[in-house]
């Protein structure tokens, strides 16, 4: 129900009290691509939460590892859960950006007992890809301390709207939360003396350009973890993600992009095509 609100008019609301969350196990799939006594290394699917949030209480990756790992239940406080996509050396905010959901994830400081599996970098809903989890207190303390000292290589894949204008650069550009779209990052260049503003760079090389300059295989490779880094660097370079509504690679940009390179008797299939995209398309393809 919807009501056009005018001068005057009094709003109130009950707002239930959050529910401290539980880390079930549950026989979840999960593709494990590597595991050994201290981590796994596994190939999370696109539109699979991490772990339990608000809004996402089961289901989530987290609690097919610990069917999996047959390890002791987490219970989690509102206050202990941070956002996602970033590495646990950096994640500050504690608001969930993800685009329709609470897709949040857990500090490795929670009050309790040590997080089992650790956490110890994040991945967005929509992201596919390999993430790397620890097994044990002491495989995340050192995991963590790599990823805070940027020791860790992380390479993804994109497919983006558009080329970007050189085919490969280092994009050094701020991030913090778009004063215009509180569900959205954005890139923020030039001096900024916000604490939520922070220091982000990005790496990028066109691996390949597609459709006639419509499209372009795109790889990353990240110097920091921010909320949607990539998403947000590839915004400001002009060539959001395709599939990225939240940041402009809208359904209607990709078909402007990549109408005029397919044949007239072909786009109908483009346009179905097209309508199908559900989520950026964003891959972590490597971790070492």
């Amino acid at each position: 129900v919807s009501h056009v609100i005018r001068a005057g008019d009094k709003v109130s609301c009950t707002i239930s009290e959050l529910q401290p969350l539980r880390a079930e196990p549950e026989d979840v799939p999960i593709d494990i691509v590597y595991e050994d006594a201290h981590v796994l290394v596994v190939n999370k699917p696109a539109h699979m939460v991490v772990h339990p949030a608000p809004g996402n209480a089961n289901g989530t990756l987290v609690n097919g590892i610990l069917h999996h790992c047959t390890l002791p239940t987490i219970t989690l406080q509102s206050n202990n859960i941070l956002s996602e996509s970033e590495d646990d050396s950096d994640a500050e905010d504690s608001v969930s950006l993800d685009d329709h959901n609470s897709c949040m994830e857990i500090s490795p400081n929670m009050i309790g007992s040590s997080v089992r599996p650790g956490i110890v970098h994040r991945l967005d809903k929509g992201t596919s890809g390999l993430l790397v989890v620890a097994k044990d207190e002491h495989s995340h303390t050192h995991l963590s301390e790599q990823f805070k000292q940027h020791t860790i290589h992380r390479v993804y894949v994109s497919l983006t709207s558009g080329v970007p204008s050189t085919l490969s650069g280092r994009v050094e550009v701020p991030i913090g939360r778009d004063t215009n779209n509180r569900v959205r990052m954005a890139a923020m260049p030039g001096p900024n003396i916000s604490r939520h503003v922070r220091h982000a760079a990005s790496r990028y090389k066109v691996i390949e350009v597609l459709a006639g300059g419509g499209c372009a295989l795109v790889e990353w490779r990240l110097e920091t973890g921010r909320t949607h880094q990539i998403r947000a660097h590839a915004k400001y370079l002009g060539i959001p993600l395709l599939g990225d509504e939240v940041y402009g690679g809208t359904k209607g940009l990709a078909l402007s992009l990549l109408r005029p390179t397919v044949a007239s008797s072909h786009r109908g299939d483009l346009a179905q095509l097209v309508s199908k995209f559900e989520r950026p398309c964003l891959h972590a393809l490597a971790l070492g």
